[in-house]
């Protein structure tokens, strides 16, 4: 047992040490280790190293020697270019060599002319000095000589000089007055000869620059139809619809053979449009009964009205006419649906302010004072079916009460010559209408008093009390009337119809006979709610 214990005593230090001595060999191998993979991976590393130094050294060696051969290409163009402009320097200094040559001898050459001219000139000085000289010798042998007559003319008429000299000039004085009195009459025959030649010259070019257009309104217009089942649908059961479009319209609508097409008859072109534009939009619209026919007459009545305030935006646009009241262009604009002897009046007033304008540039007179005033002159013609009194009073009053300026008001009031023109511009105006209502073609008189006979026969119907609105159809072959139900009874109504036939009968020449449908119609209505 005790040997064990001492055993066991001595192995266990033993053991300890040789497990240090085991630990510290091991730890000396992991360093030998480590630092024999470090020196490894030092060389490894030291290899990537010199292999990228040695590339980079290639590719620096590449990159040098490409930049070398740029820069030697540059090098190169800019030689050849400097070249270049050094020669096309060297060959204008050359040419300018040359030049300058050429002009160093020409002016040694003008130099030398110039010499001559300067001898020539000092031997001209030379001659007048001697011709001075003559000259002066002469003038006193004329004096002298003149001295003498003058003593002989003395004694022989026994007359001073003076004496003499009042003679002569009495004779001359005479003479030259009734040549004065010649020539004066010459001049004021040539005078007029050339004012008439100056005016028909002015008038002429006037009418020359003017192209207006000239168009001559007629009594009916057509409306295309899609197909010939649209007529049937147009008139309507028992010509409920047809009867409807001509009581909203006051036209009279034809519809006879010709293939697709009605014809619109009415003297009023507003009411003939009207017409025309509602039929197209029903045949649009597809909905064909007499309460869509008065909505949709009474909108294009509201849209020709707009139609109507353009039109007279347009003309003042196009005449270079600004600054007038809005009012006074919505009545201007009436004028493009109002005819005169078959010639539209808004075309005829913008010609009349193109050649005022033109006539009054010729002779000096205010251009914008001349084409407003013929713009305006017959403005009182979009009212007259409206307001008693001639054309030219309502103008006149439409001016003042759209103030106007006065020398435009004396222009419309003296276009007829119902006042005197006091002005140039007026007496232009008055030529300018002359001008443009006597050009061929331009008016159409037949037509203008058929018109005129329809006008009248509708005023006849309208001066009873009770009318609502009256139409002449079929050329003036009938007349329709709408009474006021609440006012005109059954009876009343025909009566009525008796009275105006009389005052037609009374009042109008006319062919054939007239017949007179007094109308009298009841509605009721009520809303579902």
């Amino acid at each position: 047992m005790r040997n064990i214990s001492t055993f066991c005593a001595i192995s266990v230090p033993v053991f300890v040490i040789v497990m240090i001595v085991m630990l510290a060999v091991g730890i000396i191998a992991g360093i030998v280790i480590n630092i024999v993979i470090s020196n490894k991976k030092l060389n490894n590393t030291k290899n990537q190293a010199t292999k990228i130094l040695e590339d980079a050294y290639a590719q620096a060696k590449s990159i040098k020697l490409e930049q070398v051969n740029k820069t030697n290409e540059e090098i190169n163009i800019l030689k050849s270019s400097f070249e270049r402009e050094n020669q096309e320097r060297r060959e204008q200094f050359s040419k300018s060599e040359e030049r300058l040559t050429l002009r160093e001898q020409n002016l040694i050459k003008k130099e030398e002319v110039l010499e001559k001219k300067t001898e020539n000139l000092e031997q001209m000085k030379e001659l007048l000095r001697a011709k001075e000289q003559e000259v002066i010798k002469r003038g006193e042998e004329f004096e002298s000589e003149r001295k003498k007559i003058d003593e002989k003319l003395v004694e022989i008429s026994s007359m001073t000089v003076d004496e003499a000299k009042q003679v002569i000039i009495d004779k001359y004085t005479d003479e030259a007055k009734l040549r004065a009195a010649k020539i004066a009459r010459n001049i004021e025959e040539n005078a007029v000869m050339d004012a008439n030649k100056k005016a028909k010259q002015i008038l002429t070019l006037a009418i020359q620059k003017c192209a207006a257009d000239h168009t001559s309104e007629v009594t009916v217009s057509s409306v295309s139809l899609p197909n010939e089942e649209m007529k049937g649908r147009i008139i309507g059961r028992e010509g409920r619809n047809i009867r409807a479009l001509e009581m909203s319209t006051g036209v009279d609508f034809i519809i006879d053979d010709t293939p697709e097409t009605i014809v619109i008859s009415a003297f009023d072109p507003i009411r003939r449009e009207v017409a025309r534009i509602a039929l197209e939009k029903l045949m649009l619209d597809g909905r064909i009964n007499p309460a869509r026919i008065e909505e949709l007459v009474e909108k294009v009545r509201r849209d020709l009205d707009n139609t109507m305030k353009e039109a007279g935006e347009n003309a003042c646009f196009d005449a270079d006419i600004h600054n007038m009241h809005p009012e006074l262009i919505k009545i201007l604009g009436r004028l493009k649906y109002r005819t005169s002897y078959g010639q539209n009046v808004l075309n005829h007033s913008l010609e009349v302010c193109y050649i005022a304008g033109l006539l009054a540039a010729e002779v000096g007179a205010d251009i914008k004072l001349a084409k407003r005033g013929g713009l305006l002159h017959d403005i009182g013609k979009a009212l007259d079916h409206e307001i008693d009194g001639t054309h030219v009073s309502i103008g006149v009053d439409l001016c003042k009460k759209y103030r106007e300026s006065e020398a435009v008001t004396h222009i419309v009031a003296s276009h007829h010559n119902d006042i005197e023109p006091q002005s140039i511009e007026a007496v232009l105006v008055q030529a300018a209408d002359a001008i443009s209502s006597s050009r061929p073609g331009a008016r159409r008189e037949s037509l203008e008093n058929y018109i005129k006979r329809l006008e009248n026969l509708e005023n006849i119907a309208n001066s009873f009390d009770g009318i609502e609105k009256s139409f002449a159809l079929q050329a003036g072959r009938e007349i329709r009337i709408m009474v006021k139900p609440e006012q005109i009874s059954d009876d009343r109504a025909v009566l009525l119809s008796q009275e105006i036939a009389s005052k037609i009968e009374k009042e109008m020449d006319y062919p054939g006979q007239i017949k007179v449908n007094v109308i009298r119609e009841t509605r009721f209505t009520s809303t579902a709610k």
